[in-house]
């Protein structure tokens, strides 16, 4: 059997086509046929939520099997970490990751552990990559704050207008050249080496991570027709009050839609060349994203609060077993990101020396390296397999689900009820440790009962802290 995860970064949940929250724009619904078509065949989880935010601990978790949020925030790997690409190595499998995520790409995250192929593509968001000092013209589509007193965000623009300077054509773009990358490596391993078994592919999109400057037709898809305004690509980070207008949040909302939409359709380049090699009915499949992304919900745009509502917390969990088994399903079981390595796991049948049990359903699995052998090194995986909830034999992994930034702000969720904890008082929105959200009539997260029902943050602060007090 062989794997691919594709990534696609800072996607919401509601902006998949076939997930039944989907976001209309003036009647038309966001277009991603290559995700639905492989959801079609495979599962969605629509309650799927993010855990440990943002971008690098969210992969620190995908790697490990590991909740990050309660021990590290933003950092490298430790050294003692075990991570999936090694695991995989160790089993004879020939792997790549192929990324356009910069902050990936830095030395000092080592992100490259295991793999025996990385292929970095450069020029995303603020990366140096285009480091003459030719004069670009940041006026058209960037818009600084009053505040930026300390220069941080103009030359952080000037960087990614000469990184975009070259591009002509679509394919100049960052989610073509990683798709073609992605596909060269595929042609190089079973054209050339011959290998068509025990290839894991890891394909990460920075998009449709900011900034938002997808070509057309994706420019203007989703736009307002009577919308004059002007087009920002990449807002500063902050609250929308007194910087954007709710024309304007929309209008850069509207460019999104359109990143996500391009990006769907490079994904589904590269599903279309799986299946020109013969390899689809023997791979798994599966895509994800780290996280959603504000557009104003709460009175911020991009990620500038620590602020896990719905709009940042809720991301797409696409997975399509070989040949379609149990195809074309949606699963509300709470699902997250910890979950993905114990079910790779489970799905490729490593055990023995790896992983015993290799499924424990509703408790730990245990994870032993064969170089890691006395007790006081085991790693305890902390999610579980969500193979039993594909299968139909189970009907949910847990009753709640956990998302946190490090140090600053915990969220605690089941289908009914949200609870947000600010950690650091500086987190909190609304001037208090504690807020809850009765989900079922206030999805938005916006209706703050927690001085009506202290019994219910109760119960999901004290759900939390055992969780956390019990991982290792």
């Amino acid at each position: 059997m062989n794997v691919i995860v594709i990534v696609a970064d800072s996607l919401r949940a509601d902006h998949v086509g076939c997930h039944p929250d989907v976001t209309s724009y003036h009647g038309r619904a966001v277009e991603t046929p290559n995700l639905d078509a492989l959801a079609a065949e495979g599962t969605l989880f629509t309650h799927a939520y993010a855990e440990s935010l943002p971008t690098m601990p969210t992969r620190h978790t995908w790697w490990t099997g590991r909740t990050q949020f309660p021990f590290r925030g933003w950092q490298p790997f430790e050294n003692t970490d075990f991570l999936l690409a090694e695991m995989l190595w160790d089993k004879g499998y020939t792997s790549a990751l192929v990324t356009d995520v910069y902050h990936m790409h830095k030395p000092v995250y080592n992100c490259g552990r295991g793999f025996d192929t990385v292929s970095w593509i450069r020029g995303q968001e603020y990366d140096p990559w285009v480091v003459d000092d030719a004069p670009v013209d940041i006026e058209r589509w960037h818009r600084l704050r009053d505040d930026d007193t300390d220069g941080l965000w103009r030359p952080r623009f000037e960087q990614y207008m000469r990184n975009r300077s070259t591009f002509e054509q679509e394919e100049d773009w960052f989610a073509p050249r990683v798709t073609k990358e992605a596909i060269r490596w595929l042609d190089h391993q079973t054209k050339e080496v011959g290998k068509r078994d025990d290839l894991f592919l890891w394909v990460d999109y920075f998009d449709p991570h900011e900034p938002w400057d997808p070509p057309e037709p994706f420019w203007s898809m989703y736009q307002d027709p009577s919308y004059t305004g002007q087009d920002i690509i990449d807002p500063v980070a902050g609250v929308t009050e007194g910087y954007l207008t709710d024309d304007e949040t929309q209008r850069v909302k509207s460019l999104y839609a359109g990143e996500v939409t391009f990006v769907d359709k490079w994904i589904g380049v590269l599903l279309d060349h799986v299946r020109d090699l013969g390899l689809y009915d023997d791979t798994l499949i599966i895509h994800l994203s780290d996280h959603g992304e504000p557009f104003g919900e709460h009175g911020i745009i991009r990620k500038a609060r620590p602020w896990a509502y719905e709009e940042l917390a809720r991301i797409p969990w696409i997975m399509r077993l070989p040949g379609g088994e149990h195809g074309g399903q949606m699963l509300d079981a709470l699902v997250q990101p910890r979950d993905l390595l114990p079910t790779l796991l489970d799905a490729l049948g490593i055990g023995g020396d790896i992983v015993l049990p290799f499924r424990a359903p509703r408790a730990t699995t245990q994870l032993f390296p064969q170089d890691m052998v006395t007790d006081s090194h085991n790693v305890a995986l902390h999610g579980e397999s969500v193979l039993p909830l594909i299968r139909g034999e189970s009907g949910a992994l847990r009753d709640f689900a956990f998302t946190g930034h490090h140090a600053q702000q915990w969220a605690v969720r089941n289908h009914i009820w949200t609870v947000v904890i600010n950690i650091n008082e500086k987190a909190g929105r609304l001037g208090s440790p504690y807020e809850l959200y009765e989900r079922r009539n206030d999805p938005g997260e916006h209706d703050d009962r927690a001085a009506d029902l202290p019994e219910v943050v109760d119960i999901f602060e004290l759900a939390v802290r055992r969780y956390v007090g019990h991982l290792r």
